[in-house]
């Protein structure tokens, strides 16, 4: 009996401490910048950091603007923006190609959004207009001309 009971406190711990991406509740869940309700399957970002914590966000633009506060990029496990191509599917920023394009609105009024590949950005941008960015590029242009740091 006690052996059992050990088990499945030492399963539980394990499962709290999942460093797993956890589903967005879009409609339900705060931003965890600007405490808008998450909406935006398009739009929407997440962070989770080496032990496990998950932040969620109404937007890319919220994203960065968290992590330039907390200053703790080296921390994260997994930083996510959502695809604006594929709404709902989570892809790596670092490696993502973002579009700021006053023809495609995000939550935050950056015009902000990400795509998982260089030949779709390039597919948005011309039909849409806009300037391409890699993840530090895109950064450095929110400090540039911060709309959405609350």
């Amino acid at each position: 009996m006690k052996k059992s009971f050990f088990i499945l406190i030492l399963i539980t711990t394990l499962i709290s401490c999942s460093k797993n991406v956890e589903p967005i509740a879009y409609g339900e869940e705060a931003c965890d910048f600007c405490r808008m309700t998450i909406v935006d399957q398009s739009h929407a970002a997440q962070l989770v950091t080496d032990k496990g914590k998950n932040f969620k966000f109404d937007a890319t633009e919220c994203m960065i603007n968290f992590l330039k506060q907390e200053n703790n990029e080296e921390e994260m496990l997994h930083i996510l923006s959502a695809d604006y191509n594929d709404p709902g599917k989570m892809i790596d920023a670092k490696n993502a190609v973002f579009i700021i394009s006053e023809n495609i609105p995000s939550p935050m009024g950056e015009f902000l959004s990400a795509l998982e590949n260089q030949s779709t950005a390039e597919e948005i941008q011309n039909e849409y207009g806009g300037e391409l960015y890699n993840w530090n590029e895109v950064k450095l242009q929110l400090e540039r001309n911060p709309q959405s740091q609350h």
